[in-house]
């Protein structure tokens, strides 16, 4: 429910922009289209578009009764961009089947789950068969692929380069940089997390992808940010193919996470430098391992 209604505020607020400058809006295929989402999402949107007297829904008619304001959106920490809903859905979805090479991804089920358009889905999944992870198969299937040793340290090396990149950058960040505050509220989650490790080790993974990202945005690099995708998918998936050791394993990484963000804290860059190569030294054994002996 929580991720439905995450699309939900998102295609609203989307919505808002199009009643900006139309009088009336189109057919319900033709805003699934324009959204990309699904028909009931749509009807969902519709329907509170009435309910707060922007529209005027008579079955095929939606007349525009008045211009949206700003206190009739949804507040941009409670709404996420398509691409990051489909991902997250996407990742919780091979996680959940064990990540295992031959799993079969369908898009139709996935866009069903999550309550879009199924051509939102296919673009995302077209968009990560290039690297060869998933590939094509008939009748909206799609088959998740092992990965080499080779694939991996290739991986690994980019990841490297493009982190240590994005390391360096955020230490020259403003003092009143939002990053700043993002990077104490991980660092709170963490504490957290460890705090009460026996019982949510399993949750490491998305805080370990939302904290990795939130030093990619650094860069300022839409090159760096773009490939951070395909980063997540083959790291963050890896940590949970072999669950070895899995509980000391992650507090292993969050006790890591906590020194690199202390270091970044402390606008040092060669213990930023330091703090990181650790890290992505330790990413790296564990990726290498699990894909040496996946379970």
């Amino acid at each position: 429910m929580a991720k439905q209604n995450t699309v939900f505020k998102d295609a609203f607020n989307r919505m808002l922009d199009v009643i900006q400058e139309a009088d009336s809006l189109p057919s319900e295929p033709e805003l699934c289209s324009r959204l990309g989402v699904s028909r009931t999402t749509v009807r969902a949107v519709l329907g509170r578009l009435g309910e707060t007297g922007l529209i005027a829904w008579d079955k095929r008619e939606k007349t525009v009764l008045r211009r949206p304001v700003q206190e009739d959106y949804f507040p941009s920490e409670e709404t996420s961009s398509l691409s990051d809903i489909i991902e997250r859905s996407f990742m919780r979805r091979i996680l959940a089947g064990g990540a295992q090479p031959g799993m079969q991804i369908n898009e139709l089920e996935l866009a069903r789950d999550i309550g879009i358009g199924t051509t939102s889905v296919r673009e995302f999944l077209i968009r990560f068969s290039r690297f060869g992870l998933i590939e094509k198969r008939p009748n909206s299937h799609w088959v998740l692929k092992g990965f080499t040793r080779e694939f991996a340290l290739e991986l690994t090396e980019v990841r490297e380069m493009f982190e240590l990149r994005s390391a360096a950058s955020f230490v020259h960040l403003a003092a009143d940089h939002p990053a700043w505050g993002d990077l104490k509220d991980v660092e709170a989650e963490h504490h957290a997390l460890l705090a009460d490790i026996d019982n949510r080790y399993t949750e490491f993974s998305e805080l370990d992808e939302r904290f990795h990202l939130l030093i990619q945005k650094a860069s300022s690099n839409r090159f760096i940010i773009d490939f951070y995708d395909i980063i997540a998918i083959v790291f963050h998936y890896h940590y949970q193919w072999n669950k070895t050791n899995a509980r000391a394993r992650n507090q292993r990484a969050l006790e890591e996470h906590l020194n690199y963000i202390h270091a970044l804290f402390s606008r040092d860059p060669s213990a930023v430098e330091k703090a990181c190569r650790q890290h992505l030294k330790s990413a790296r054994e564990t990726l290498l391992q699990s894909i040496q002996d996946p379970v």
